[in-house]
């Protein structure tokens, strides 16, 4: 078993807590916020302190921290409290070089726009201008500005509402629908390092919204504790509304593949009912839970 170590947040230095935190709570997706200053100044900047919190109405918040090193404010926080307004771009994976060269500490009214060679596009409802490149932008309107501290590495947390949306057409699905498999979206880890949401790092899990499923602990004691299935197996296997009747278990146990193992490991039930396990999570690999569940449901016959 492994050894856990435990942390006291307040005795160690600020750095290296932020360091823990950051690497241990990820992905997170990144505010690419564009603001602008009272004397028209625009700034673009990324933030992964973020997220969106409330879809009526539309609450989106990310956090300008203080600098670890010299307690100073971000442009982005300091032009929030003055123009209360801020487009937040989301980034995919073909721009996320220009967004990382953007969150350079360039001076008080340099243009990240042109230092990362994107392109402004007005928005129609706030004054910040959006990224062209950016699937998706949202027009916002700041309403509340909550500062956590005034110490390094605080937060600052700006309540952006949505009043207007963008979307680029060539990411929408048939029906009109984002869709992530077109995205390419790029997620922040710890230390310098990124994620990429495409191909087979995206997956998906069916939601429990509208079914309830029976639990782990309705699953007979065998499958619970199989030496095959891992915790992610359970939980897809709880997600099923019932267990399979006879009439499915007993349909399974015709199946060929089913049947030729049984066949050729009758006289060592044990190792049968293993077997079964293994195939049964191949077949919740291919998403086929209700297939799944009957093998096993099968193999606890054997015990």
């Amino acid at each position: 078993m492994s050894v856990v170590k435990t942390i006291d947040p307040t005795a160690i230095p600020q750095p290296d807590l932020h360091g823990y935190l950051l690497t241990a709570v990820a992905p997170r997706p990144i505010c690419f916020a564009s603001t602008i200053d009272s004397d028209g100044n625009v700034n673009l900047s990324p933030f992964s302190f973020f997220n969106v919190f409330s879809s009526n109405p539309p609450i989106m918040i990310f956090s300008p921290a203080r600098s670890g090193r010299d307690n100073s404010l971000k442009h982005s926080h300091q032009n929030v409290k003055e123009v209360p307004e801020v487009v937040i771009n989301i980034v995919d994976f073909p721009m996320v070089e220009q967004m990382s060269l953007s969150s350079t500490a360039y001076e008080k009214g340099v243009n990240e726009f042109i230092k990362s060679g994107l392109t402004e596009v007005p928005s129609k409802k706030v004054r910040p201008p959006r990224v062209a490149e950016a699937p998706v932008s949202f027009e916002c309107t700041v309403t509340e500005i909550i500062e956590l501290a005034d110490t390094p590495g605080a937060g600052n947390l700006i309540f952006a509402k949505v009043e207007f949306i963008h979307i680029n057409s060539a990411f929408l699905d048939g029906a009109g629908k984002l869709d992530p498999k077109k995205m390419d979206l790029v997620g922040r880890m710890g230390g310098s390092w990124y994620t990429r949401a495409s191909g087979d790092s995206l997956f998906e899990i069916p939601k429990p919204i509208r079914t309830k499923g029976i639990g782990v602990d309705r699953l007979p004691e065998g499958i619970r504790n199989s030496e095959v299935l891992t915790g992610n197996n359970l939980g897809r296997l709880g997600n099923m509304e019932q267990l399979p009747t006879n009439g499915e278990v007993e349909e399974i146990s015709k199946d060929d593949e089913i049947r030729m193992l049984s066949k050729k490991l009758k006289n060592n039930p044990e190792k049968l009912k293993k077997e079964l396990h293994w195939v049964a999570q191949q077949v919740l690999n291919e998403n086929n839970t209700a297939k799944a569940l009957a093998i096993l449901m099968y193999a606890e016959q054997l015990s």
